[in-house]
């Protein structure tokens, strides 16, 4: 049975590790009161301020946060909080991550910790987290999970391809729901190929590089001639190094048969692949534009990580750490669908 009067009040919401704030901006549009956020990073909170400026943000090591405090500075008692959201930092678990030396005991991997301490002290109704699929098979998830249920917490996890929900990136990802209120569900659901979101959808709408009054779509990364010539030859809409003469195949791609996305192009009518911190570099996946000779602009990027059009970023940490913001972030549009569900969840069985 729904709660009319739950719905007539906006649900309230914190967003743990906010980063640039694409779990904020999901919650947002699902129609959540983001009231507060915590980030380490100066350069991720200034890109999160610009754009969620209402918010109290707290920019801190998450471990140095009283919890208690905060609730107390935020204006909430205990069990009051409708949702608990949060990403905790996953390169070592992440595959991109290993690849590039990646640790399982990176000490950011303790940091999923944070959010049971913060759901302890909060008690919020409901409970989201979202993270890389190796998380799944972690005893820091099967613990997190084994002390919130003690709490009296339901809980669903899951792995899902954010293509199947309007995110143009062929993405899986874990997330996890908890709900003190009751059963709750991670909602599977599979889009068919006319449904899906494609790279020419989300980015071929843009004006030409350097022409649109954007400095996220105007910059693009420069090259050297060789590099330059190389970007040239692969094949439009979907090719990649290993379509390339012989002589134009680097020496380091010569002695292995991995990393075979490195210089590829996106294919206009398919989802893009996952979008990473190198996204504006052809050396470091499939980033080049399906046509142009050249790799997807940053804006570009944040498309298909499904940022508003306008949504700015700071250039403090220059362009690479911009792409780095954009890669790390998650997808809105994704934390929008599940937000959605928690909120008829809430507003049903408050």
């Amino acid at each position: 049975m729904v709660n009319k009067s739950a719905m007539t009040k906006r649900r309230t919401a914190i967003d743990l590790f906010s980063g640039a704030g694409g779990l904020t901006q999901g919650l947002k549009q699902a129609g959540f009161n983001v009231i507060g956020a915590i980030e380490f990073h100066p350069v991720y909170a200034e890109s999160y301020h610009m754009n969620h400026p209402e918010v109290n943000l707290k920019i801190s090591d998450i471990s140095k946060v009283d919890p208690v405090i905060y609730m107390e500075e935020l204006g909430l008692d205990t069990g009051e909080l409708d949702l608990l959201a949060g990403c905790p930092p996953c390169q070592g678990y992440s595959t991109i991550g290993t690849r590039n030396r990646g640790k399982k005991n990176d000490p950011r991997n303790r940091l999923v910790y944070q959010v049971l301490r913060f759901a302890l002290a909060f008690k919020p109704k409901t409970i989201m987290m979202e993270n890389v699929p190796a998380l799944v098979n972690d005893i820091k998830l099967t613990r997190l999970i084994a002390e919130l249920k003690k709490a009296g917490y339901k809980i669903d996890v899951k792995v899902l391809n954010m293509s199947n929900y309007n995110v143009p990136q062929a993405r899986r990802r874990m997330i996890m729901l908890a709900s003190r209120l009751g059963e709750i569900e991670v909602v599977e659901q599979k889009l068919s190929t006319d449904k899906i979101v494609t790279v020419r959808k989300a980015i071929s709408f843009l004006p030409p590089v350097g022409q649109s009054g954007d400095k996220l779509h105007d910059i693009v990364e420069k090259h050297k001639p060789n590099t330059k010539k190389i970007i040239s030859l692969i094949p439009k809409n979907g090719g990649s190094r290993t379509d390339l003469p012989d002589k134009y195949i680097l020496e380091c791609h010569k002695r292995t048969t991995g990393f075979r996305d490195v210089y590829g192009r996106m294919q206009w009518d398919k989802p893009s692949p996952t979008i990473t911190g190198g996204c504006s570099q052809p050396s470091k996946g499939r980033f080049l534009h399906p046509e142009e000779n050249r790799c997807i602009t940053l804006r570009e990027a944040a498309l298909l990580q499904t940022f508003p059009r306008d949504y700015k970023f700071s250039f403090r940490a220059g362009k690479q750490g911009v792409a780095t913001m954009i890669g790390n972030a998650l997808p809105p549009t994704f934390i929008q669908f599940h937000a959605t569900k928690l909120l008829h969840h809430l507003n049903t069985d408050a």
